[in-house]
């Protein structure tokens, strides 16, 4: 009760903060017709910040008017403000005498779409859309006498080229990754899906950060329920700051209190195209290369891009080798210290006895010996993660060869049990998600207990425990571990194994309700070639 008490304070307090940010920024109102008062407006709301570039121009020959530009120094492309605003409001000054006149609408027309040599140009009135262009990018030109300005699209900024992933190298495949600029990101896909169906939707999320974030999918082929609930939870997010794909994930997910991610993320444009034409959604978020796809299933995180590069038996080999390690690193210490500590009989003679010969010095029980191994390796992971490039080799020799020998010369742990650990943490990173393997990390310890206290009865417990969990878990609707459970046979044709392409001629039915055929069956086969190469 307590817990709930708390977070009802919490709750109460976030909405009053937000009453109090809203408050100032509905404050701020409509552009005043006086210039100065504007510019003044904008400093004192900027606290002078001096990234804040306030360029006042007087033109005109005859007759002179104020004008004034504001951009934001280090996002804005300053060469492309002095080549195409202020050349053009200065070579054609003469357009001013219409501003004199009473013909204001006829002036604003003629700045907009003559004397202005910009692609991206929109009017402005109100103070809040002012400072969220300034802060993007876009140039702000102000006129002297109305109550009115234009935003100009000049955003240019140093970012990361298009590079090759980190986390989601192939042997074979594309090269090209994501970056932190959502504008690439879109373009990156655009290429890949040349269809006019593919639709773009973006919205602001983030009261202070007023992130960009974008939603993908294609018309035709995704659900059309499943888009709606993806734009009903986006438009629920309430909170000050996004400023990596993971808040979003966090926010819209189904369930929060499960170890496993329920919401597929990939950092490689083909992958997200492959998941869009099956009939998912993309969720894209200014600043981050990692984007979302919903409605994730658990087979997803064992697949790889390069499944669909090379031949459908290689493929499927490595899909069951995939398994194969997942079920190694979820399980493999739990089954050493259930077969040393209450089941030696399954084990033949010679091992059984290498094993007690192995164990004799050693003042730990097998649980205390993995758990302590296991804490170590977890120790040097992070610890490789977090230090500089230039001596993560170092560590990792360390790490896995020193004090792994040195812990069997000193008697803390057995030979085997440094096997076990050893082939246990390889078989982790061949899961292709990180999520998921992370995830198999945490249960790998409740797993270890189990065995400790029941032996293999507990290991089959844990694992009735977790299948029944994964069977409740949804992604947007729909069942996380489809099309196993429920079971569908035509939709395994791209899980454990991977059929030729030619006979993936549907899409997964539990996803897609629309437009299931994405190849025509009675198409013509091509012609052989004779035995002479004619």
């Amino acid at each position: 009760m307590d817990f709930f008490k708390k977070l009802t304070k919490s709750r109460i307090r976030h909405t009053s903060s937000k009453q109090i940010i809203s408050g100032i920024d509905s404050s701020l109102g409509r552009l005043h017709v006086n210039l100065q008062e504007n510019i003044q407006t904008v400093k004192n709301k900027l606290g002078n910040s001096s990234d804040i570039i306030v360029r006042e121009l007087t033109i005109g020959r005859e007759v002179k008017f104020n004008v004034c530009m504001l951009f934001t120094d280090g996002l804005t492309d300053t060469l492309s403000v002095h080549n195409f605003i202020m050349d053009s409001l200065l070579s054609e000054a003469h357009h001013v005498q219409d501003a004199t006149s009473n013909h204001q609408e006829i002036w604003l027309e003629k700045l907009k779409k003559q004397i202005l040599a910009v692609s991206e140009i929109e009017e402005v009135t109100e103070f809040n859309t002012l400072f969220n262009c300034l802060l993007s990018g876009d140039v702000i030109l102000l006129l002297d006498g109305y109550s009115q300005g234009f935003i100009i699209g000049m955003r240019g900024w140093v970012e990361r080229g298009v590079t090759e992933s980190n986390n989601e190298t192939v042997m074979r495949g594309p090269r090209e990754g994501f970056s932190e600029n959502l504008r690439t990101n879109t373009a990156l896909l655009r290429r890949k899906i040349k269809d006019p169906n593919l639709w773009l939707e973006s919205r602001k999320i983030g009261r202070v950060t007023q992130t960009n974030v974008a939603v993908m999918y294609i018309k035709g082929i995704a659900d059309e329920a499943i888009v709606n609930e993806v734009r009903q939870r986006l438009e629920d997010i309430d909170i000050d700051s996004i400023l990596e794909s993971g808040y979003i994930e966090e926010l819209i997910e189904d369930k929060t209190f499960t170890p496993f991610p329920t919401i597929y993320s990939s950092e490689r444009p083909d992958v997200i195209a492959a998941e869009m034409l099956e009939g998912k959604v993309a969720i894209l978020v200014d600043g981050t290369p990692v984007v979302l796809i919903v409605p994730a299933l658990f087979v997803s995180f064992l697949q790889a891009a390069e499944d669909y590069y090379q031949r459908w038996d290689i493929s499927t080999l490595l899909r069951i080798l995939r398994y194969t390690s997942f079920l190694i690193a979820l399980l493999g210490p739990s089954l050493y210290i259930a077969v040393t500590t209450f089941h030696q009989e399954m084990l033949p003679t010679q091992l059984r006895v290498s094993l007690a010969a192995q164990r004799e010095g050693v003042p730990f029980p097998a649980f205390i010996e993995a758990l302590m191994m296991e804490l170590t390796f977890e120790i040097v992971r992070e610890g490789s993660l977090r230090m500089p490039k230039a001596i993560v080799s170092s560590l990792t020799i360390v790490g896995s060869l020193v004090m792994g020998t040195a812990a069997v010369e000193a008697g803390i742990v057995s030979a085997a049990m440094v096997i076990v650990v050893s082939i246990t943490a390889i078989a982790g990173f061949v899961v292709p998600a990180f999520t998921l393997s992370t995830s198999i990390r945490m249960l790998r310890f409740p797993m270890m207990a189990l065995a400790a206290s029941f032996g293999l009865y507990g290991i089959i417990i844990g694992i009735i425990i977790l299948v029944l969990h994964l069977c409740s878990l949804r992604s947007f609707g729909v069942p996380y571990m489809s099309p196993i459970a429920p079971f569908q046979l035509k939709d395994n044709k791209d899980t454990l194994i991977r059929v030729p392409l030619w006979a993936l001629f549907s899409r997964p039915r539990i996803i897609n309700k629309v437009n299931i055929v994405r190849e025509q069956t009675d198409a013509p086969a091509p012609p052989k070639r004779n035995d002479t190469g004619g």
